[in-house]
């Protein structure tokens, strides 16, 4: 058997409540300082899935207790490194054979390759299943409101990192126009140059312009407001943190919000911690990670700041072969019902008769 581990670590120092519930009462800077001292701590006892080919795994979720704000403001990258590695050490110690990458573990420096390096485990980021579940999810969410591909317009912000930029490149193609945004003109316009296709954006403002937006930064704050978004879109955040603000989901009923890279994973296993899902639910990046071991491919699959048209391809089979299956829509920690959908159906079938009358 082949068993995995898989890296969490906390969005906010106050996460740290899940493993310490005093930290809920402590004064936030001595809980970071607290956290940026800390060795990485097992946040499971071994977990158990079992495909639907009836290939079996077992894992542990370890977690690195460093925040976001820490591992890309707050502390050297060698430091940050260090505490990763130390993370897939401990992975070793427990019997793992592949460790993935969760969060901002796989997004700090190289993505991964120089963690995949110093771990004595094999490393996977979990981007190609992220993206895989992306699109899936984009797609049908879009079906779901009646969007007409060839007519609309795609946005896709956070494009020039390595999920974006291979959502941008698979589905562009399926859609009339394609915005390519991100925070650098210069790697922006080389994205565009190298996926070829796409209008390179750094102004958020023309997210309005979009249909469809898929949001994948690395930042550690919410970015996108209600007054960036059309009426009647649609926005799946693959992002974590969330880049789409609470905001959009109590202000505008009218927009269709998901999470992106939700995933069913076979047998309904309980993962012996909560991360705020329900039992049996996981991100694609874990998912991948799991759906590896059942594998028997104990393999540094996804390294980098590009994701493969093929590796997309390969973990969307793996996934068919092991019944992992994209989760019941959700968004901002609630399921995402009939009526959502309705709304934005119908908001986006009015925006679009305003349009054509405007147009005479």
């Amino acid at each position: 058997m082949t068993r995995f581990a898989f890296i969490v670590h906390p969005l906010t120092p106050r996460d740290a409540a899940a493993k310490y519930p005093i930290a809920k009462y402590v004064p936030e800077g001595i809980l970071k300082a607290f956290l940026k001292r800390k060795s990485p701590v097992v946040m499971s006892s071994k977990a158990t899935v079992e495909s639907v080919t009836c290939a079996k795994t077992e894992g542990w979720f370890i977690a690195c207790p460093l925040t976001p704000d820490m591992m890309i403001r707050e502390l050297p990258l060698e430091v940050v490194y260090d505490r990763i590695v130390a993370c897939t050490k401990l992975a070793k110690e427990l019997g793992a054979d592949l460790v993935g990458l969760g969060a901002f573990t796989s997004v700090v420096g190289d993505g991964g390759i120089t963690i995949a390096q110093r771990s004595p485990l094999p490393v996977t980021t979990g981007n190609s299943y992220t993206v895989a579940t992306a699109i899936e999810g984009t797609m049908k969410a879009a079906e779901l409101v009646g969007v007409d591909f060839p007519q609309a317009t795609l946005a896709v912000v956070g494009a020039t990192g390595s999920i974006g930029k291979t959502c941008a490149r698979i589905l562009g193609r399926q859609f009339g126009r394609t915005l390519i945004i991100g925070r650098d003109m210069a790697k922006t316009e080389a994205v565009v140059n190298e996926i070829g296709l796409g209008e390179p954006i750094i102004d958020l403002k023309r997210l309005i312009e979009a249909d469809v937006v898929i949001t994948v930064t690395s930042s550690d704050s919410e970015i996108i407001m209600p007054e960036n978004l059309k009426p009647g879109a649609i926005v799946c955040d693959v992002a974590r943190p969330r880049d789409v603000s609470v905001r959009v989901g109590n202000e505008r009923p009218d927009v269709l919000v998901i999470e992106g890279g939700v995933v069913s994973v076979p047998g309904n296993p309980d993962f012996g911690f909560n991360f705020r899902f329900p039992r049996g639910t996981a991100y694609a990046c874990m998912s991948e990670t799991i759906m590896l071991a059942l594998e028997g491919r104990a393999e540094s699959f996804t390294l980098g700041k590009d994701v493969s048209e093929d590796q997309v391809e390969t973990t969307w089979a793996l996934a068919k072969k092991h019944g992992f299956t994209l989760s019941q829509f959700r968004a901002f920690e609630k399921v995402v019902d009939d009526t959502a959908i309705a709304r934005a159906r119908e908001a986006r079938a009015i925006s679009q008769q305003q349009l054509v009358s405007a147009t005479g």
